[in-house]
């Protein structure tokens, strides 16, 4: 059965959108982004000893957190680090 002159637009469509996706993206653009996989940065993190927490925080209280944390040497995460640990030695 012939195909209609709409599904064969269709179809052609569709496989330069599959070739376009495929290609794969200029050396300049990926150059900036040179980030290391996710699952092998997880291990380096693990291998440090460190895990990741996620918590619900309010909004002003997270300023805060970013604020000190832009101007705290060991940037937001240490500084969470240092303030937790302090508040847990605390009781």
């Amino acid at each position: 059965m012939p195909m209609k002159p709409t599904d064969l637009a269709k179809n052609r469509g569709l496989k330069i959108n599959n070739k376009l996706n495929a290609a794969a993206s200029p050396a300049r653009f990926g150059a900036a982004a040179q980030a290391v996989d996710k699952r092998e940065q997880r291990q380096q993190e693990r291998a440090l000893g460190v895990v990741p927490f996620a918590c619900k925080l309010p909004i002003a209280l997270v300023k805060q957190l970013q604020e000190r944390g832009a101007t705290h040497e060991g940037g937001l995460n240490a500084l969470v680090a240092e303030l937790l640990g302090q508040a847990l030695a605390e009781k």
